[in-house]
């Protein structure tokens, strides 16, 4: 064979038919990959919107919540404070019917008569006091202010006096008592 009949040989004829099916195939891989692509894109945007919706109904949550948070303890406040202008009215009315008063025995019954009054409403939002005169010092409940050196060893680090009482809100300590303390 001589190299024109190789050469020949190399060249093959061209089939119309193989070559439109090519370009057709071609044609084909590119529409399907643009509609890969196009999918894609679609399902990117449609869960980008996803989670910008998401993200918004959360951002909303969170504010609705915080304003009724904000709205729940601004009532409570409004709650207590009615009720305590009741006891404010009652100390209104004694004082103006001290100046007539001649009697010291009346005067202490009613201002017993309100701080009762007084206690018994904030008994009933949950206040308590803590009693602390005679227990152990505890840092927990107590806050000290002094301590006075005691004769007797069973008194030591215990509260000896209380100057201000000391009050549990629901079980959480609201003040702190300021004892004085025994060393």
């Amino acid at each position: 064979m001589s190299a024109k009949e190789n050469k020949e040989e190399d060249i093959k004829p061209v089939d119309e038919n193989q070559t439109v099916n090519d370009s057709e195939n071609r044609t084909e891989e590119n529409q399907t990959e643009q509609n890969t692509e196009e999918s894609a894109d679609k399902k990117i945007a449609e869960l980008n919107d996803k989670y910008l919706r998401l993200y918004s109904d959360f951002d909303n949550f969170r504010k609705r919540t915080m304003k009724e948070k904000v709205d729940v303890i601004n009532s409570a406040s409004a709650d207590v404070l009615k009720d305590i202008l009741v006891v404010l009215d009652d100390f209104e009315r004694a004082i103006a019917n001290n100046e007539k008063v001649e009697d010291i025995n009346a005067l202490k019954e009613g201002f017993k008569l309100i701080q009762h009054k007084l206690i018994t409403i904030l008994t009933g939002k949950g206040l308590v006091a803590v009693e602390s005169k005679g227990e152990q010092f505890d840092a927990d409940k107590h806050e000290a202010i002094t301590n006075v050196p005691v004769t007797d060893a069973s008194q030591k680090g215990k509260v000896i006096d209380v100057v201000e009482r000391g009050y549990n809100l629901h079980g959480k300590t609201l003040r702190f008592a300021k004892v004085i303390v025994g060393q």
